[in-house]
């Protein structure tokens, strides 16, 4: 086998390497954009049953009253 066989496998082997590289690269990014997208929708969620919370305290009949009061 002569030196230029040997030059061709190894710039073979390198750039499958590299590409192997970054193929893992690739899919371990979108396992994080999937984690933060599961924290966020999370974190939106928490949010919006606080709203509903604040929303039925102001709507309260009681809340009136006591603005009334305060007003006093």
């Amino acid at each position: 086998m002569n030196t230029m066989f040997y030059v061709v496998c190894i710039v073979a082997i390198v750039l499958a390497a590299n590409t192997v590289q970054q193929y893992l690269k690739l899919r371990h990014r979108k396992e994080d954009r999937n984690t933060l997208a599961d924290e966020a929708q999370a974190q939106l969620n928490a949010l919006e049953e606080r709203i509903r919370v604040l929303e039925r305290i102001v709507t309260e009949n009681k809340f009136d009253l006591r603005e009334e009061i305060n007003k006093l």
